[in-house]
């Protein structure tokens, strides 16, 4: 069939119906540039711009309102504005956003009686939670909501259920958030919202989730997120955000590798076309991972080009001072990031990390005061994210203070938590602490105990410094390694977290050569795994925070 622009839209019409987005975008833009689209087919074409990431959605979308302004459909017009307002929000330029939001009332005010009138508040109601006026937002986010009932809008109606939820988390009332985010996920899910609203909402679902601390809901709603960015392959809008929260949650589950490969991949996409502000998240997720493996210079790179997106990376950062055995720096950076404006779900994240820094740089009534507020978060919510998080705090407070039987007791409520939440690396070192306790109080075996089982999963994880920490507190200092000098190059490449392929190419030598060497390394000293070895050159100091 010969290219004609009648063909190029009747193809874009029918890929934009199957989601096909880049089949889509292609079709219709070679028709837009035949022969100007009208507004229903311009607002196909920008869906599907943005969709693909391209940012010429917002240019089309324009021309879509004020074609229906030339049709004097002013609803249409105004829907359009909104759509550019939410658009503009989510790139964070709120001028053009207001602008937008400034027109679609205008609009509106001659036409009383329409589902549009409902789309300006929800702009409103995001404004409203962004300022802390969490029922001004509810009222708004509610009003949004009898409207879209009102006329059957589903797009509306998802957004404003999902504004209801975050107005609820924000006034500490999670259990009524999560029966509108259990009905919105059953909506999107069900293929009831359009493509730009699912994805929205979907992406606001697991960050309401984690922002309530629930991390099972979390979990279910991620894997919803990733199951609907799979239905559609062509897919770049939302599919980034998603593979970061999947790489958190890997991380969190002890799939250290997966999650890597997941932030990168994230990283990669959200780079592509054009660099988008979530990339901040992805670097700083595959700077978490090389930091708890021990490949420090990768993290501190990792966390400079997040610092690009996210005004300061932490607690990551602070713990890498921490690691690097500069408790002062460590210290310094996480009182700064406390006296910052945080969001609640980060601020409970750096209050962790301020207990045991302050702990470290011998600032024990810091750490207290950050247990403390850890603690009132956990009553105020009850997750048993929170709960895990305040009682490993409380715990390794109680121990500075010499409080043993107490601080025995909050680890295990802090170890039931984590385990109950499958965070192995996070019981692993309530372990560590468990031991410490049990050591202080006489308990030798005990504290033997507590060492080797933390130790073991440190190596199985590939936390090859938490390892290393524990052979020290086991007293499992061996002589200087009995290696040639090849053999210690190798080694040291292998605890950088390089494969055998990397090692050749860098060292050039063969693949089997390296695999030689690696087991000769093993055997010599008597290890079982490349993660062992990678404990071992932190242990003799052979890596020093590089």
């Amino acid at each position: 069939m010969a290219w004609t622009p009648a063909n190029a839209l009747l193809h874009g019409r029918q890929a934009f119906g199957r989601r096909q987005w880049a089949a889509a975008f292609a079709q219709l833009e070679a028709a837009d540039r035949a022969a100007a689209l009208d507004p229903e087919d311009l607002e196909r074409l920008a869906d599907a711009a943005y969709l693909t990431g391209h940012r010429e959605g917002g240019a089309y979308l324009a021309r879509a309102y004020h074609g229906r302004l030339e049709r004097s459909d002013r609803p249409g017009a105004a829907r359009c504005a909104v759509w550019l307002c939410l658009q503009y929000l989510l790139q964070g330029e709120a001028n053009l956003a207001g602008g937008w939001l400034a027109r679609a009332r205008r609009l509106l005010a001659d036409c009383p009686d329409c589902a549009e009138q409902g789309y300006p508040l929800v702009p409103e109601g995001l404004s409203a939670l962004e300022h802390g006026d969490t029922a001004a937002a509810a009222s708004a986010f509610a009003a949004a909501a009898a409207v879209a009932e009102r006329f059957a809008d589903r797009d509306l109606l998802a957004l404003a259920r999902t504004g209801l939820a975050q107005s609820f988390i924000a006034a500490d009332n999670p259990e009524a958030a999560m029966a509108h985010l259990d009905e919105v996920l059953v909506e999107v899910t069900a293929g009831e919202v359009s493509a730009v609203a699912a994805g929205i909402v979907l992406c606001a679902v697991v960050e309401a989730c984690l922002e309530a601390f629930d991390l099972p809901r979390a979990g279910e709603c991620t894997a919803a997120l990733t199951q609907w960015c799979d239905a559609q392959p062509e897919l770049v809008s939302y599919r980034g955000q998603c593979l970061v929260h999947r790489a958190r949650l890997m991380q969190l589950h002890g799939s250290w590798p997966e999650a890597l490969a997941a932030a990168q991949d994230a990283g990669a996409r959200l780079s592509e076309p054009v660099a988008q502000p979530a990339a901040g998240a992805a670097l700083y997720q595959q700077a978490e991972l090389h930091r708890l493996a021990g490949r420090f210079a990768a993290a501190e790179e990792a966390y400079l080009g997040a610092s690009r997106w996210v005004r300061d990376p932490q607690p990551g950062l602070a713990l890498l001072q921490l690691m690097r055995g500069k408790a002062g720096a460590a210290a310094a950076g996480i009182r700064r990031a406390l006296s910052g404006g945080s969001v609640r779900v980060e601020r409970a994240g750096l209050l962790g990390a301020a207990v045991e820094i302050l702990l470290a740089a011998g600032d024990r009534p810091g750490a207290q005061a950050a247990a403390d507020e850890l603690g009132q978060l956990a009553s105020a919510f009850g997750s048993t994210w929170l709960k895990a998080e305040a009682a490993q705090g409380a715990g390794a407070v109680l121990i500075a203070e010499h409080r043993l039987p107490e601080a025995v007791e909050r680890l295990h409520q802090a170890w039931t938590g984590w385990q109950e939440l499958d965070a192995p690396y996070e019981s692993a070192r309530v372990r560590v602490l468990l031991g410490l306790a049990y050591r202080a109080l006489g308990d030798g075996q005990a504290a033997q105990m507590e060492f080797d089982a933390a130790r073991w999963v440190f190596l199985q994880l590939g936390a090859a410094p938490d390892a290393a920490r524990v052979d020290v507190l086991l007293g499992r200092h061996r002589s200087a390694p009995p290696l040639s000098a090849r053999e210690t190059e190798v080694l040291l490449l292998v605890a950088a977290g390089k494969t055998n392929r990397e090692i050749a190419a860098e060292l050039f030598l063969s693949e089997k050569t390296v695999a030689h060497h690696v087991g000769s390394i093993l055997t010599k000293l008597d290890l079982s795994s490349r993660a062992a070895a990678t404990a071992y050159a932190y242990e003799h100091g052979m890596i020093r925070g590089s």
